[in-house]
């Protein structure tokens, strides 16, 4: 009996246990504790990462302001002592007209208000001189830059036109093509080439441009993008440079644009511009004989080119690159500030974005798969190559397009969060300043629009950071190319020649419809938006409140302003829209 009163026992204590693990006991949290816990962990992680992080972020930016600011000081006084010297293009080289008279009297006839010079004895003192024209879907401006380089002052039988179409649009080919056959039929030696495929873009159709039977007699090529507009006598004032002085590889001449008031953010755009031409330009070619080739509006010496190896389709940039090869080489380059060609500028944020893109983007990847080669070169003295890497590249490519996101836009910001991180004020204030006022000299009728132009500057660094990185990290958008929209604004100017207006226009009977029915699509909200620059903005302006409400600081008036702008952009208040757009 008292054996079963035990296994009985046993099992409803077995049976007791088995249902206490089956029934979970409730287990007490002290989410004080946890709490304690984690603050601990918070101020660990700001003690030891955070805070280290953005100091090492100030004390990068502000090492690298003081960088900018001695290359803009430098840039500023090269150009003023340059100036007040009288050291002008035609006083450091050899520079003298080539037989005007000879072109004058050429015997030509004169047809629409253009001279058509015939050959005679006299213009075979002039060099051959091949005009070349990349042209891609330009139905807005094939015509105006076409009949400009056809206006050009030169001897009929020395020049060559080439016109290269890589279109894709056989209507905008065949209104090229028509274009070019009147041109011809009027005495002009105007080639119109195609090729099957756009392979490496503006580099393949220049590079398969010199490989034609005709560019063998010569000596140099004038190159226009579609929508610039050289003046007539722009051969007649750059070409001498290159006949008299055989050491010379580069003439580039400045832009000028036509349609810089159409809106703020033309007008932007000619701000920087008219600096990098004014002063950068002007102080790579006094100082060092070097700069970059700007794509456009400038003339080679061919063999130079053949020296450097040719176009290279390896980047976005390959006038840059073509550039940099030729210097490696011990060629020279001079800038002619007062020669001046007329061009378009992206009037639409969203064209300016994509050309920003290129404009960054290539030259961070050149950089990178150019610095083993700047560095064994042999043919150039090392303060050269200190200049195309220091100053050229890391500072003018590099740490200017880094420089202003990360500190303007990030540190500065961010530092409201952390009392810890004191900016001193002349890194905040003075330097910025002084920078922006050197930059503000290119264009001094434009001056009381400073403070916006900052701004939108510090807008578009979102997009030129990561443009730059992409180069740097060689990306999958690293080669990708979005030819700039244009819209015809340069076809509303004068005139590239005296009597163009006056030229009769032949009809062309069309199959399809010039300018297709636009259908209506519906546009999704972060199509319609550039989503980037909204949440950049509203973090930013968060910054400002909490310096108004805690840090006091007093950046929160910058961070305002600055957060606004990039709301501005972000909704598509800025530049025009295209007509598709309206």
């Amino acid at each position: 009996l008292l054996a079963r009163r035990a296994g009985a026992g046993e099992e409803v204590m077995a049976a007791t246990a088995w249902l206490w693990a089956e029934v979970p006991v409730p287990v007490r949290v002290d989410l004080a504790a946890v709490a304690a816990q984690c603050a601990w962990a918070g101020q660990q992680a700001r003690a030891l990462l955070v805070v280290p992080t953005v100091r090492l972020l100030v004390l990068l930016s502000l090492a690298m302001t003081v960088m900018i600011l001695l290359e803009k000081l430098f840039v500023a006084a090269v150009c003023y002592a340059a100036k007040a010297f009288g050291h002008r293009p035609e006083s450091r080289y050899r520079w003298r007209p080539i037989a005007a008279s000879a072109c004058k009297a050429g015997g030509g006839d004169e047809e629409d208000g253009i001279v058509i010079v015939g050959s005679s004895s006299g213009s075979a003192a002039f060099p051959v001189v091949l005009v070349q024209i990349p042209m891609y879907n330009e139905r807005e401006v094939y015509k105006v830059s076409i009949g400009a380089a056809c206006a050009l002052e030169w001897p009929s039988d020395r020049m060559v036109i080439q016109v290269l179409d890589d279109s894709t649009d056989p209507v905008v080919k065949d209104l090229v093509k028509i274009e070019c056959q009147r041109w011809k039929s009027k005495g002009v030696n105007i080639r119109y080439e195609v090729r099957e495929n756009r392979k490496g873009y503006k580099a393949g159709a220049l590079k398969q441009g010199l490989m034609r039977d005709y560019v063998r007699e010569c000596e140099f090529i004038a190159m226009f993008d579609a929508d610039f507009q050289p003046e007539s006598d722009f051969l007649l004032r750059t070409v001498p440079f290159l006949v008299h002085n055989p050491d010379i590889a580069l003439v580039q001449t400045r832009w000028k644009f036509v349609n810089s008031d159409e809106c703020l953010l033309t007008r932007f755009q000619e701000m920087s511009l008219d600096y990098h031409f004014k002063f950068e330009q002007e102080a790579g070619s006094i100082v060092y004989s070097f700069f970059g080739f700007n794509g456009t509006a400038g003339v080679w010496r061919i063999s130079a080119i053949n020296d450097a190896g040719g176009w290279n389709d390896r980047t976005t940039v390959e006038d840059m690159d073509l550039a940099v090869r030729t210097a490696l080489l011990g060629w020279k380059f001079v800038y002619v500030g007062d020669v001046k060609v007329r061009s378009e500028l992206p009037s639409t944020f969203k064209a300016y974005r994509f050309q920003q893109h290129r404009w960054s983007c290539g030259p961070a990847n050149l950089f990178k798969k150019m610095l083993v080669d700047i560095l064994e070169n042999k043919k150039v003295s090392f303060w050269s190559k200190l200049h195309l890497l220091y100053d050229f590249f890391f500072v003018g490519k590099i740490a200017a397009h880094t420089l202003t996101f990360i500190y303007y836009c990030f540190a500065i910001p961010v530092s409201v969060f952390f009392p810890e991180i004191q900016i001193p004020l002349w890194g905040v204030v003075y330097v910025p300043t002084v920078i922006t006022l050197c930059k503000s000299l290119g264009s001094p009728s434009s001056f009381h629009l400073v403070i916006l132009w900052v701004l939108f500057e510090n807008v578009m660094s979102l997009h030129r950071i990561k443009a730059t990185i992409t180069g740097l990290l060689d990306t999958r958008r690293v080669n990708e190319w979005v030819v700039t929209e244009k819209l015809g604004d340069a076809n509303k100017t004068e005139p590239a020649m005296e009597g163009l207006d006056d030229v009769q226009v032949i009809d062309v009977e069309l199959s399809t419809p010039l300018v297709p029915k636009l259908e209506k699509r519906r546009t999704r909200l972060w199509d319609k938006y550039n989503c980037s620059e909204i949440p950049v903005g509203t973090c930013i302006i968060i910054c400002g409140c909490y310096d108004v409400l805690y840090a006091k600081k007093g950046y929160y008036i910058y961070l305002f302003i600055q957060g606004l702008a990039f709301l501005v952009v972000g909704f598509e208040y800025i530049g025009t829209r295209p007509p598709s757009a309206e």
